[in-house]
């Protein structure tokens, strides 16, 4: 179980990095409370565990604040990753995005359900959330549910979700400059988790995970081949 409480006008980067052994079960709780005209972003890396759990509640309770909630999930065999998260805006005049990727193989098992939660005072709600889930086999599945909840009626807000595979199309393209399909494969992997990584503020953080992801990458035959 992790608290934060955020103050007024300050900033906070929380990072976690899940890599139990391959029989663990993780369960665990995040709960944050960000305060007036602060900035908030916390990153979730998995990808160790046979079954992890991730709770995550943001509640936006101060006045132009912003709260990035980032992650991304690698599993592989039968293990099982599942996110579970409500942002609550509570106060007007504020941001969220949530970004989640997953990249599946084996028969293993990705669950992400997001709530979006705007309370009648939060007007100018400004929230974005997305998951996308790339299957590097014909086992793997996803289920996914962002959820938007709202009171309030001046909001721009914001929810999707895909699960497939790579797209054929960019394969393609990137053939026809020459590069060949095992390249093109893991041009394309690796800028899929990329887009999570390369979000992380902090540059020692985000060099170790960035190094530590494209290991994982490498080391799955899949990544360069179909299965």
């Amino acid at each position: 179980m992790t608290e934060i409480v955020v103050g007024d006008d300050a900033n906070v980067e929380h990072c976690k990095f899940q890599d139990e052994a391959p029989g663990a079960f993780h369960l665990a709780a995040l709960h944050a409370r960000v305060g007036r005209s602060s900035n908030f972003i916390s990153h979730s890396i998995a990808t160790g565990a046979k079954l992890s759990r991730n709770n995550i509640r943001a509640v936006l309770a101060g006045e132009g604040l912003e709260c990035v909630l980032n992650g991304l999930y690698l599993t592989r065999g039968d293990q099982l990753a599942d996110h579970h998260m409500v942002v609550e805006h509570a106060r007007p005049h504020c941001h969220s995005h949530e970004y989640y990727n997953g990249i599946l193989d084996g028969r293993s098992k990705g669950v992400f359900h997001g709530r979006i939660l705007v309370r009648p005072a939060a007007q100018k709600t400004d929230a974005k959330q997305t998951n996308k889930n790339l299957l590097l086999s014909e086992e793997a599945t996803v289920d996914t549910k962002p959820q938007l909840e709202i009171y309030a009626d001046d909001v721009k807000c914001t929810h999707g979700a895909t699960v497939g595979q790579l797209n054929e199309e960019s394969i393609f393209y990137l053939r026809a400059r020459g590069i060949g399909a095992e390249t093109a494969r893991r041009i394309l992997i690796h800028a899929f988790a990329g887009e999570i990584v390369e979000r992380i503020h902090c540059a020692p953080a985000r060099e170790e995970l960035d190094r530590l992801i494209w290991q994982r990458l490498e080391a799955n035959p899949h990544v360069a081949e179909p299965h």
